[in-house]
């Protein structure tokens, strides 16, 4: 098994398109109309696990915040928005040029690094909240790359892991439909051989130390034109971990 988790061929085919990160009716017009249901998960369950006042502008104050995979910052900028110190990583160095010149042009102070979770992981760097959204789908060797954003978080800590399931229906929707039918994105985005079940996603976690807490489909529906949070994890699907705090002497 590879000791890397980047693959080059996911690294040029999102390099190929990163000049539309920012584009909502672009190649990533997916992501711009799910960003507001896994946004709206990341603050609340946050604000819940650092006693946060949810009523203030800027909720998240104080807390650190990894963005793994960040591409060119659609989550990372909000996030800072709502008062969140961001850290973004991605090993496309194109993708962390556009990131980094958008948070420019929007007055955002953003750590975005061309890096890898295993390497920042390495480092012995912590944060309160690791994001790994729609990334787990994309990289080698995941057993090493979920042990890295677990060792990431720190005790007390969350870890949210985002991405498709293994599942004929995820098959028909998330590949035949969104790339071959509907054209939501570019053909070969996803292998379904690389997707994973909640309880694979679990069972990893678990295994490196940390505490599943939520479990949360993600269902778009169509007539509303949005992603909304269902109990249905048959295709889209997040899962919240906790790190359990160390305990005083």
């Amino acid at each position: 098994m590879s000791d890397t988790t980047i693959n080059p061929d996911e690294i040029a085919k999102f390099a190929a398109m990163a000049d539309e990160w920012w584009d909502p009716r672009g190649k990533f017009k997916p992501l711009h109309k799910f960003n507001p249901v896994r946004l709206g998960y990341v603050r609340d369950k946050a604000i819940a696990q650092f006693g946060k006042d949810s009523t203030v502008r800027r909720p998240l104050e104080g807390i650190r915040i990894l963005d793994i995979g960040c591409g060119g910052g659609l989550l990372s900028e909000p996030l800072t928005r709502l008062g969140a110190t961001l850290v973004g990583i991605d090993a496309g160095e194109k993708n962390i040029g556009i990131a980094r010149h958008h948070a420019e042009q929007s007055g955002l102070e953003i750590d975005y690094r061309t890096t890898t979770a295993e390497a920042l992981a390495a480092s012995g760097e912590q944060f309160d909240v690791v994001l790994n959204m729609e990334v787990v789908e994309h990289v080698d060797n995941v057993p090493l790359y979920m042990e890295s954003c677990a060792k990431l978080v720190k005790p007390g800590g969350l870890l949210f892991t985002a991405t498709i399931n293994r599942t004929p229906r995820a098959y028909a929707l998330a590949i035949v439909g969104a790339e071959y039918v509907l054209g939501w994105l570019p053909r070969g985005t996803h292998d379904f051989s690389k997707f994973l079940t909640p309880d694979e996603i679990s069972a990893l976690v678990t295994r490196f130390g940390l505490k599943v807490v939520d479990k949360v489909g993600v269902v778009f529906h169509p007539l509303a034109d949005e992603w909304r949070q269902s109990r249905d994890t048959g295709v889209n699907y997040m899962v919240l971990a906790e790190k359990p705090a160390n305990k005083p002497a």
